[in-house]
């Protein structure tokens, strides 16, 4: 399936990671192409090259995830990594995030908003669960500096921006504020150009640091 999106998947739970292969494998527009129980074991896998996006648990035998995204990511830099664990711990989400995750999940997240989610990382979006996302905002509003700086935004593409940063994809986004996703998607290509920035997370991090959101 040449227009699939290529999934790896890290976790040292084989029985969870086996049945995340068969949701991967079973839903159309993705595929899994190796799954590993620890960092040193997917690091050491040709097969990991063949992956666009990555699931890493963040509790792992040896090196954790929350460290291991920076070895994955100085290996194979154009790798998407999404953080998919049970733990909300705030340290681990932020160093996580730090070092190059895109996205950050919970494991209680629903099989369907999963998938959405992989659909997102590959179109260059950066999902999260929406308690990460709230933390993640939260950070963001304690130290962004104060500013008057006039915002370049559209009323409606900052109700988008600011839908986006508490954790709704596009869709749930598109459904909330009662327009289309291709209306969505016209919006996000507006706020890219008006903020000069190229992906959903750089996005938010300068509406939050510039105090537009």
């Amino acid at each position: 399936m040449p227009d699939s999106l290529n999934v790896a998947l890290v976790d040292d739970d084989s029985a969870f990671r086996s049945s995340l292969r068969l949701l991967v494998d079973g839903s159309p527009g993705l595929r899994c192409c190796g799954d590993w129980p620890s960092v040193e074991a997917a690091l050491e896998a040709p097969r990991l090259a063949q992956a666009e996006i990555l699931l890493l648990d963040v509790h792992l035998p040896g090196v954790d995830g929350d460290e291991g995204v920076r070895h994955i990511l100085d290996l194979h830099p154009d790798l998407v990594v999404l953080m998919f664990t049970a733990h909300d711990d705030d340290h681990k989400v932020f160093r996580s995030l730090c070092r190059g995750a895109s996205g950050y999940l919970l494991k209680n997240t629903t099989p369907a908003r999963l998938l959405e989610a992989l659909h997102e990382a590959g179109a260059g979006g950066s999902p999260m669960s929406p308690t990460i996302a709230r933390k993640v905002v939260g950070l963001f509003r304690q130290t962004a500096p104060q500013t008057d700086r006039e915002n370049p935004l559209t009323r409606r593409e900052t109700e988008l921006l600011a839908s986006l940063s508490e954790g709704h994809s596009y869709q749930s986004a598109a459904s909330q504020l009662g327009i289309s996703a291709n209306t969505v998607r016209n919006h996000i290509r507006s706020i890219y150009e008006k903020l000069h920035v190229h992906t959903q997370t750089e996005a938010v991090s300068k509406a939050l640091r510039a105090g537009l959101i």
